[in-house]
């Protein structure tokens, strides 16, 4: 899948990837301070590390509303398809209920007709026929079988009326969550906001000497991440000489089993990680499914989807499948899942590198793998 160009928005010198986005972000909060430090100058104006980390945990903060609104909206949906059912199921209890209701008429018609106004006329002119249930006369003139069919939609209809109460309540509590984190989310926005607005305030010292630090910062997370891919390397080839080996020893059957189970899961994170890469430059959007926007978890589940594999919508659910991996074993198509709240994931795409949808402002890119704290590591398949 070629990227959709055409949707992505123009692009400046600052906001090409996700680092030089949070460059520019960066630059913009330290926009905020010069001009509070021209206002007053009692308070001491922050250093550019600080402001970098207050950017950072912005980020950091935006993508956790991010997650938890995806969260309360995946909930919501599942909820919603529960209410659904439930008041299907009524309806459908209704439907028998006047059935039943039109028999007992006609039976009320007959007894009429041959003298009086028997209970069962009165059953059938009630205003509420299924109050009138508890007459032991009517009992006695109604057959056992309309009166049990009766009594069982009475209390089949208190079940289903009870059960969606329940569904309705827990889906108005959910919805309130949602709302909560879409506040959240908008409270981060308006502060990136406020910043980028004061952009113009910087000088250009102040712009040259934030982008030089975050160039260092980049090629120091560069390094450190090809020691981590030169080590997960290594110790492959060593597992896969080991393997090698003992397949050597092992029945046909069983060797050849092993092979087409690498072979498969080798083609599953190969589609997964060209449909991931066919997405570069493509504008993050919190909340957003694609297919020309996405948010960090969006995209690993689009991913893999495209391979043939499912797996759940958000972060918090994504770091419970396959099973976790030691960073040392590392491999292409690993989910790698960042911050102790697991509020953002990345894709390895090998070479100490990961692909990712990075946060609000940034564009899918590829990046060093150690460029926030890793949480920890998933292998999705094999």
């Amino acid at each position: 899948m070629a990227p959709h160009s055409r949707h992505r928005k123009p692009r400046s010198a600052l906001a090409s990837r996700g680092g030089q986005t949070a460059t520019g972000a960066t630059i913009a909060a330290l926009a905020t301070v010069t001009v509070m430090a021209q206002a007053s100058h009692a308070d001491p104006q922050p250093s550019i590390a600080d402001v970098q980390k207050q950017v950072d945990e912005l980020n950091h903060q935006s993508e956790a509303a991010t997650q938890n609104y995806d969260q309360a909206q995946e909930r919501t949906a599942g909820l919603q398809k529960q209410v659904n059912k439930l008041e299907d199921k009524l309806a459908g209890k209704t439907a028998a209920m006047q059935s039943t209701q039109d028999a007992i008429g006609r039976l009320a018609v007959a007894q009429y007709q041959s003298g009086g106004v028997s209970e069962v006329m009165k059953l059938a002119l009630a205003k509420d026929p299924t109050q009138y249930l508890s007459g032991m006369d009517l009992i006695k003139q109604v057959s056992q079988n309309q009166t049990d069919t009766l009594k069982q939609y009475v209390h089949d209809r208190a079940q289903v009326q009870q059960s969606a109460t329940a569904a309705n309540s827990k889906l108005a509590e959910l919805q309130k969550e949602q709302a909560k984190a879409a506040a959240a989310k908008r409270s981060v926005l308006a502060k990136l906001k406020q910043s980028q607005d004061l952009l113009k305030h910087l000088t250009a010292q102040q712009k040259a000497k934030l982008a030089a630090e975050q160039k260092a910062k980049e090629e120091a997370a560069a390094k450190q991440a090809a020691k981590i891919a030169a080590a997960a390397a290594k110790k492959a080839k060593e597992q896969q000489s080991s393997g090698s080996g003992s397949s050597g020893s092992s029945s046909g059957s069983s060797g050849g089993s092993s092979s087409g189970s690498s072979a498969n899961a080798a083609q599953i994170t190969a589609k997964a990680l060209a449909f991931a890469k066919a997405q570069l430059g493509e504008p993050y959007v919190f909340g957003s499914n694609g297919p020309n926007s996405w948010d960090c978890s969006s995209l690993m589940q689009a991913s893999y989807r495209a391979a043939g594999v499912s797996i759940p919508r958000t972060t918090f659910e994504q770091v419970k499948i396959g099973h976790r991996v030691s960073l040392s074993d590392i491999k292409v198509g690993d989910l790698i899942f960042y911050y102790s709240d697991i509020s953002h994931v990345a894709m390895y795409i090998g070479n100490g590198k990961m692909i990712q949808a990075p946060h609000t402002g940034a564009y899918v890119d590829e990046g060093p793998i150690t460029e926030m704290p890793i949480y920890g590591v998933v292998r999705v398949v094999g």
